[in-house]
């Protein structure tokens, strides 16, 4: 089914949004700028309003996400929002019972390690996403021509969180399980994908204008891995939204040896994180791939004259690929100072004047 005549891709409101241009491979007039994590914890606003509350509770609460959603579009002027919402959210909804433990992230009390485990997996009801649907509701209405980006998590990392029980520097059990039983491995990518493109699905179907995937620890694979045991899952995840003619964007971390890869799952951008010149990158990915990303989170504490020599790098670097949008390598460090986001996005827009 394609997209409502309402749809802000349709009706104009994002048609010409420079985000959604440059994601489809156009040279916008000012290069469009958002941050991965500007909706959180570097802002007092969001930290008055969460107070304490539960995390996942909030993801569901369409009223307070959508507020969430919009802070950082108010404060920072960026050229998109990206949906409030967590990687564990579509596992919630099928009834897997998964927590978010302040300091560490989601915590499962129950790991899915096992062929029997990996069963009694449940399909997602998709009138479970009716909290996602309308708080993506609100949030478009609010934002006008700024588009709104759909948030859901790869189904390694998805995986990876559910066999490890949580965080993990190195995704060993997740590893061991992809190895020692691959048709169980499979099995749970496949339920992954699905969960989490039903996820995307139903934010853009409400009104997001572009797609982005995470896959925060696909940097522990080797290609070989990647390519046998994960890219046909981030594909079939992606297959979710096909019909719906969204730019779709991957982001991972430590992906420079399987861009190609990444590239052909058929995206429209790809998101590098700060060890890779995205010259190298664009060199890499060829003419028919925007990128976006690469300023180092670690800047955003420098003096501004570091700082801004380093985003006239990333910018020069951009223009190797078809088109670019500025982002971080990575996610908003939760204790930065937000007026140095706000100056970042004024920068890059040719806005702000500064002779120091």
């Amino acid at each position: 089914m394609p997209l409502s005549p309402s749809h802000p891709l349709h009706d104009g409101r994002t048609t010409g949004a420079a985000l959604v241009r440059a994601y489809r491979g156009q040279r916008p007039e000012r290069t469009p700028v958002w941050f991965m994590r500007q909706a959180g914890r570097s802002l007092p606003e969001y930290r008055a309003l969460r107070a304490g509350g539960d995390m996942l509770e909030a993801c569901l609460t369409p009223t307070m996400a959508s507020e969430i959603t919009l802070q950082p579009v108010r404060r920072h002027g960026v050229d998109a929002a990206i949906f409030f919402s967590d990687i564990v959210v579509p596992v919630l909804l099928a009834g897997v019972d998964v927590r978010i433990v302040a300091g560490r992230g989601p915590v499962l009390d129950s790991p899915v390690r096992t062929a029997s485990d990996v069963l009694k997996l449940r399909p997602l009801d998709p009138a479970a996403l009716d909290p996602v649907r309308e708080a993506v509701a609100l949030t478009v209405a609010e934002l006008g021509h700024t588009p709104l980006i759909g948030f859901a998590g790869a189904p390694f990392t998805l995986a990876a969180y559910l066999v490890e029980g949580g965080p993990s520097k190195d995704q060993i059990r997740a590893r061991t399980l992809m190895r020692s039983d691959p048709q169980t491995w499979a099995s749970l990518l496949n339920w992954c994908a699905d969960i989490t493109g039903q996820f995307l699905r139903a934010q853009i179907e409400a009104g997001a204008s572009a797609a982005q995937l995470f896959d925060s620890w696909v940097g522990s694979l080797s290609r070989d891995d990647y390519r046998r045991r994960v890219a046909p899952h981030s594909k079939r995840a992606l297959d979710h939204l096909r019909g719906l003619d969204v730019p779709m964007v991957h982001f991972g971390l430590g992906t420079d040896r399987i861009l190609p890869d990444i590239a052909a799952l058929g995206v429209d951008t790809v998101g590098i994180d700060w060890r890779l010149p995205l010259d190298d990158a664009a060199a890499i990915l060829g003419d028919d791939v925007s990128v976006q990303g690469n300023i180092d989170p670690a800047l955003l504490g420098a003096p501004w004259p570091a700082l801004r020599a380093h985003i006239d790098d990333v910018l020069a670097r951009g223009r190797a690929a078809r088109a670019h949008v500025v982002n971080l390598g990575h996610g908003v460090p939760p204790e930065t100072d937000p007026d140095v986001l706000t100056r970042i996005v004024q920068y890059v827009h040719g806005e702000y004047s500064d002779n120091g």
